[in-house]
């Protein structure tokens, strides 16, 4: 896979920002598991697992990697729901 496969068509401005964001991080392995996420999930996303998501893809991509694949430790504010959405979702691709 080289990026999305999901159309932004039919997506609000937020969504398709959060979109491209995910898909273009600047560590290939986010891309894929953040960029696989929402490829599947931005369209039923609710307004707080969006705040979520954009506070999430804040965090440096070397820390996000970890604490999704490692366990490392990650900062409360982080450890969400979605987080755990994203965990999970990872570990059902075997990324």
């Amino acid at each position: 896979m080289t990026g999305s496969t999901r159309s932004s068509d039919g997506l609000d401005e937020r969504r398709k920002r959060l979109l491209y964001r995910c898909w273009h991080r600047g560590m290939r392995e986010m891309d894929l598991i953040l960029g696989r996420f929402v490829d599947e999930e931005i369209g039923s996303l609710t307004e707080a697992e969006l705040k979520d998501l954009e506070s999430l893809i804040e965090v440096p991509d070397p820390d996000l990697y970890a604490a999704l694949s490692d366990g490392a430790p990650l900062a409360s504010e982080y450890r969400t729901a979605l987080f755990d959405r994203i965990k999970s979702f990872r570990r059902g691709q075997g990324a």
